[in-house]
């Protein structure tokens, strides 16, 4: 399985803006989240708010001639501007995670339990970790997608059975996208319901130590 086809982090991040409903309030996190901005579908108008105190973000910006040093997104990367970008506190900004304004955010991970549980801010040796304002968009948000890949560098299972790092929120993660799989988290288990072609169901299933239900539209992903 080495050699198989993974989606690389711009692909993920296509597949994740799949997600994004036309008028959603969506909060992007640092890394292959804040690409997900670059990939809205088309006709669909969606609102980025930045827990640093930004509502209507746009695009990352590729050119450096154009970047704006007091435009940045929550990852640092200089982010171009919407019309009617507004800007306000931090305290403000929080206000909006805690009183559930936001309708989606997208997370890295770290581990993710069977029962939606996310690790994602801390890993042992490593001294103290970068909670940032997951803990708050975690519980806060209507809708958590997680984004990550499948496996770690040595090839364990990032979905476990119950995540043994410290976690950052319990059950709180709806939608799984990894670079071999699309699965969603429900009452009766994780639902496989994507899977990056080359791939068969028994592979995944290899790579992901909790039992997988396999929905019957199953299909391959597409973008």
């Amino acid at each position: 399985m080495v050699d198989k086809y993974r989606m690389d982090e711009q692909t993920m991040a296509l597949r994740v803006a799949r997600e994004f409903q036309d008028g959603m309030v969506v909060n992007l996190g640092v890394g292959i989240g804040t690409q997900c901005m670059n990939y809205v579908p088309e006709g669909r108008e969606v609102v980025f708010q930045s827990e640093n105190g930004a509502l209507g973000l746009g695009p990352i910006v590729s050119s450096p001639d154009e970047a704006d040093i007091n435009l940045l997104n929550a990852g640092g990367q200089p982010a171009s501007p919407m019309k009617g970008m507004c800007f306000f506190s931090h305290d403000e900004s929080f206000v909006m995670i805690r009183g559930r304004h936001i309708d989606m955010v997208v997370l890295g991970g770290m581990e993710v339990s069977e029962k939606g549980d996310l690790a994602n801010w801390a890993l042992p040796g490593r001294g103290l970790g970068n909670i940032g304002g997951s803990m708050d968009l975690a519980l806060g948000a209507k809708s958590v997608v997680v984004v990550m890949t499948h496996t770690t560098k040595s090839g364990k299972p990032k979905i476990l059975k119950k995540c043994s790092l410290p976690l950052t929120a319990p059950e709180c993660v709806d939608i799984i996208v990894t670079d071999i799989a699309f699965i969603r988290i429900t009452d009766k288990g994780l639902v496989l319901e994507e899977i990056v072609p080359g791939w068969t169901v028994e592979e995944v299933q290899a790579v992901t130590e909790p039992r997988l239900i396999v929905s019957p539209d199953l299909k391959e992903v597409t973008l």
